[in-house]
């Protein structure tokens, strides 16, 4: 206890001083539009640019109406998209393949023949069941 004591007095002897160096924070409301105008950079604006092109083809516009959603709303979505978002969302664009949707059926096809094949199923008559 007695060593306590002015090991603590010689603390706040220290401390004390500092305490005049503190900053005062004021912390204000901001708006969406400027969060979103702060974050933005050139990089999030060129990925954005090329996910509209990409939206602005026909078949690709052809493909969100029948999914029910309207090309302008995708547009306004790809708007609000954050940088590190549409970067991605770019990337995807262009690691996609042009003609996924034969992957597609194909990849259904081998399916359902392997499970006529095992018996699982019968849709292809041309198959006999290992059954």
């Amino acid at each position: 206890m007695k060593l306590a004591k002015p090991l603590l007095t010689a603390a706040l002897v220290v401390a004390l001083p500092f305490t005049a160096f503190t900053q005062s924070a004021q912390a204000a409301m901001i708006g969406v539009e400027q969060m979103q105008a702060a974050s933005r950079s050139a990089d999030g604006d060129a990925a954005r640019a090329q996910v509209l092109e990409a939206l602005s083809r026909a078949d690709v516009v052809a493909e969100l109406e029948r999914q029910g959603v309207s090309p302008e709303a995708a547009r306004e979505r790809v708007a609000a998209l954050s940088d590190a978002d549409a970067k991605r969302l770019a990337e995807q664009v262009d690691k996609a393949p042009a003609g996924g949707i034969i992957g597609a059926i194909l990849l259904v096809f081998f399916v359902l023949l392997l499970t006529d094949i095992l018996g699982l199923t019968k849709v292809f008559p041309f198959t006999r069941s290992i059954r």
